[in-house]
């Protein structure tokens, strides 16, 4: 199974074969498309690039649906291009219509092994007992064997931030596809580090609250004191002081209250319920 190539044709009779047991070794990315389908053409080469890159990560099979139409029937194909990856034996992700690199990468990352998936782990653990700067390094080594793997990319910005060094954090996910800096993850680390920059070096929280208290009306204090409470993970204290600027200086960078809650927000789960009552809270405020 190992000897088989790469990239196949798939016919009806070779399915179970190229890409149902072969999915047991391998994920198998199955890609159906036709000749007058110019979303498709415009996408192989992103996948055959995409095969290279992984350098026997997973196996690309491809349908043409008008030579293979029982085929094409039997595993109700209705727009083209369609992809699925199966794993296991089974359909483990379906996506319909044309997509970017960095969007492949990300389906294709969740499934393929690679050599710095252990790396990636054991810099979680060092992490958690303390070890920042030896999961840095780790990383930073990871990171220069595998540039395009931007999964470990996030990981490392992450770990550059959590070192205290913001500038090479924002380097790196700056240099990702725009698509990438789009993701949860990405956005997250992006809302920090500029919650981050907003604290002034050197300000301690209690001098903060000590500045609001003697200038209430003091919009730029309040927002340097919001951003101080994220940063010490208080986000009911930095809601509540972002909510203060909404509601009583719109004006203030251009509507900072509202965008620093939408900021926080994306740093918490979606299912914190935090999110639901504070949103409410915003509606009153706006409205």
């Amino acid at each position: 199974m190992n000897e088989l190539p790469l990239i196949t044709d798939v016919s009806n009779e070779s399915f179970k074969t190229l890409v149902t047991e072969r999915s047991r070794a391998l994920p198998v990315l199955v890609d159906y498309w036709a000749d007058w389908c110019g979303p498709c053409q415009m996408q192989m080469p992103v996948l055959k690039k995409l095969v290279e890159d992984y350098n026997g990560g997973f196996a690309l099979a491809k349908v043409n649906t008008d030579e293979q139409r029982e085929l094409a029937r039997t595993h109700n194909i209705r727009s083209l291009p369609t992809m699925r990856l199966y794993r296991n034996g089974e359909v483990a992700e379906e996506i319909l219509g044309a997509q970017t690199e960095s969007t492949l990468r990300i389906l294709l990352d969740r499934y393929v092994e690679r050599a710095s998936d252990t790396q990636r782990a054991q810099a979680r653990e060092l992490c958690a007992a303390g070890e920042v700067q030896q999961a840095v390094a780790l990383l930073q080594a990871a990171h220069q064997a595998e540039p395009d793997n931007h999964g470990l990319t996030l990981d490392y910005a992450e770990l550059c931030f959590r070192a205290g060094d913001a500038d090479e954090a924002g380097r790196l996910l700056d240099a990702l596809p725009r698509d990438i800096r789009d993701q949860p993850g990405a956005v997250r680390l992006r809302a920090l580090l500029e919650f981050a920059a907003a604290v002034p070096a050197g300000q301690t929280t209690d001098e903060l609250e000590s500045a609001v208290t003697a200038r209430p009306d003091d919009s730029e204090s309040r927002y340097r004191l919001g951003c101080a409470y994220v940063m010490e993970e208080k986000y009911e204290q930095a809601a509540d002081t972002f909510m203060h600027i909404l509601q009583q200086d719109r004006q203030f960078r251009d509507d900072a209250g509202r965008k620093a809650l939408l900021a926080l927000f994306s740093l918490l789960d979606e299912s914190d319920e935090r999110i639901a009552t504070w949103r409410r809270r915003m509606f009153t405020a706006l409205h």
